[in-house]
């Protein structure tokens, strides 16, 4: 079993920069790929990006290409989320999870409790 930890998330302006971090526990971290999702209420969970076990693959959601960067540290167990330009639309609680490399929420097995990203105009 794998646990997961955001933090990082709070009020931006728009325009600015905000950097999630996903903590996870125990020694098999490099094991799995790590996606990043998010939500808002009464809408599904939304694919944002994933990095693959040894970080040479990597996917994004067109709607942040160009303005989001993930990467992991494997030797301390922590991902990333870079995010810059942020928009009023990219408001909504953000999730790591821990599984198979893939866009689809259904892929990954283990998730963190999500941290609240509002950006403001």
């Amino acid at each position: 079993q794998v646990q997961l930890v955001e933090s990082g998330g709070g009020l931006v302006q728009a325009g600015g920069s905000q950097r999630l971090s996903c903590a996870a526990s125990g020694r098999t971290f490099s094991s799995y790929a790590i996606g990043w999702f998010r939500q808002v209420p009464g809408k599904g969970r939304e694919f944002v990006a994933t990095i693959s076990r040894s970080a040479v693959d990597t996917y994004y959601a067109d709607s942040v290409k160009g303005r989001f960067t993930i990467s992991r540290d494997n030797a301390k167990n922590t991902v990333f989320l870079q995010m810059n330009s942020l928009k009023p639309e990219d408001t909504a609680v953000y999730y790591c999870a821990a599984g198979g490399l893939s866009t689809s929420w259904a892929a990954y097995h283990y998730w963190g409790q999500g941290t609240q990203v509002t950006v403001s105009s």
